[in-house]
């Protein structure tokens, strides 16, 4: 039963934030009778009520409808990773480390920039999403709205939504830059 099953996922998920149901209500704007009449699968909730509850619990709205988790899929093996090319493929491969990288809430990539290379001609952002660089190996630069870093082996840089950005190998050296996003909390 479908319902049921909703309901169960919306239960765990309110107990793992630490929520009461009038707790939940106040926080969701939906009445605590609808909400126990969902979790107990006896409700069966309009998309707009789906969308308060997926937005109060912090949440994509597709994870209410996943209840069983295939573990196969939460290994992320060397050889079979995805590969993203960037517009210059001879200079810039990421490896996309995320398990299950469609039902993540986060992005884990590796970057390999050859020597004298950038990511980019100009600059990129993202609209949406806060990142996180940590060079592996070697040395590059960062340049944050125009202004240029330099960073070295096991350095750190945030990038929050909408700043432009790019990164520079200067040296001869390939470097492994590996990038952390996750949706922008805004």
């Amino acid at each position: 039963m479908i319902n049921h099953r909703l309901g169960q996922t919306v239960l765990s998920y309110r107990k793992k934030n630490g929520m009461t149901i009038r707790e939940f209500a106040d926080y969701s704007g939906i009445s605590t009778s609808l909400i126990s009449q969902i979790e107990r699968g006896q409700a069966n909730p309009s998309l707009s009520v789906l969308q308060l509850i997926a937005k109060a619990l912090n949440v994509p709205l597709f994870t209410l409808f996943i209840n069983d988790i295939d573990t196969d899929s939460l290994i992320s093996r060397k050889k079979d990773r995805k590969k993203v090319y960037r517009e210059n493929s001879d200079h810039i491969v990421y490896d996309v480390l995320t398990p299950d990288f469609m039902k993540a809430h986060i992005e884990l990539l590796m970057m390999d920039l050859n020597p004298h290379a950038s990511t980019t001609e100009s600059y990129y952002s993202h609209d949406d999403q806060e990142e996180i660089a940590v060079v592996m190996k070697g040395q590059a630069y960062v340049e944050l709205e125009g202004i240029e870093y330099f960073l070295d082996e096991g350095d750190v840089v945030r990038i929050p939504p909408n700043v432009k950005h790019r990164f520079l190998n200067k040296s001869n050296e390939s470097n492994h830059i590996l990038f952390v996003l996750t949706p922008s909390l805004v």
